[in-house]
């Protein structure tokens, strides 16, 4: 942690067996956890709070003011979990006075060049490939992965174990377990690889589908869909999870399932 081409602001917390890369920048009102590797030209500025053996790439930028003109300099936090990797150029922005911080899971990957803004929630173990952005006010469930270019608007909602494809605009919530991809984005199927990657068996996973055939596929609106789903279907967490999802919306679901031109 010696290094004397780094600058560490005295009040900043830092455990002892960190390591800071020459020309890093640490402000203020800053903790880190132990075994955290900060690479060289990182600035971690105020409200930063970063777990145990993360591993932050040169040029990253953490916990800078939201780019939002209704922040008033509240004092709010971006707060990163353990054995996270931040990539080259990666921008995570703390909250404002709505949630009062952005908040990263543990076990995730965020590509180089991502951004995070103001107020999102991330849970654990996601991927974010490279130049993936997350408006203000974004939930990300557990186990999500975004490929390369996802740009997901404000207020939007992506729920646990989706996978969503590179450069596709998410406009609506998308639900859990699913694929999504197309203009406007919309259901292609259930996310198989990565539920069996997890542990879901073969039946689980075709419980989840027989779920998204009535919601998507059979011409419901989303309302008799959960009508049909919770009569006919034997409850499940993972049927539980999807309605509630669905009821939870406030910016609506992406499309369902149609075949492109």
């Amino acid at each position: 942690m010696n290094q004397p081409l780094a600058y560490v602001h005295p009040q900043a917390k830092i455990a002892r067996n960190v390591v800071i890369e020459p020309f890093t920048t640490i402000h203020a009102n800053v903790e880190i956890g132990s075994g955290t590797w900060i690479g060289s030209n990182v600035t971690i500025m105020e409200g930063a709070r970063i777990g145990k053996n993360c591993r932050i790439f040169p040029g990253a930028v953490i916990s800078a003011i939201p780019q939002d003109l209704k922040f008033n300099d509240e004092e709010t936090t971006v707060e990163i979990g353990d054995n996270v990797t931040i990539r080259e150029c990666v921008t995570i922005n703390r909250g404002t006075s709505d949630r009062m911080k952005t908040v990263i899971g543990d076990n995730c990957l965020i590509m180089a060049y991502c951004h995070v803004a103001h107020d999102c929630m991330v849970g654990n173990n996601c991927i974010f490939s490279n130049n993936s952005t997350l408006a203000g006010h974004v939930t990300i469930g557990d186990n999500v992965v975004l490929a390369g270019m996802v740009a997901v608007h404000q207020f939007a909602s992506v729920g646990n174990h989706a996978f969503v494809t590179g450069g596709s605009l998410v406009r609506k919530d998308v639900p859990p377990f699913v694929k999504a991809a197309r203009e406007p984005l919309s259901y292609v199927g259930i996310n198989s690889i990565g539920l069996r990657r997890r542990g879901y068996t073969t039946e689980k996973i075709r419980e989840i589908q027989d779920v998204y055939r009535i919601l998507f596929q059979k011409n419901y609106n989303n309302s008799q869909a959960i009508d049909i789903i919770e009569a006919e279907m034997e409850a499940t967490s993972e049927r539980d999870e999807i309605i509630q999802f669905i009821k939870d919306s406030h910016r609506g679901i992406m499309k369902g399932y149609y075949k492109a031109n």
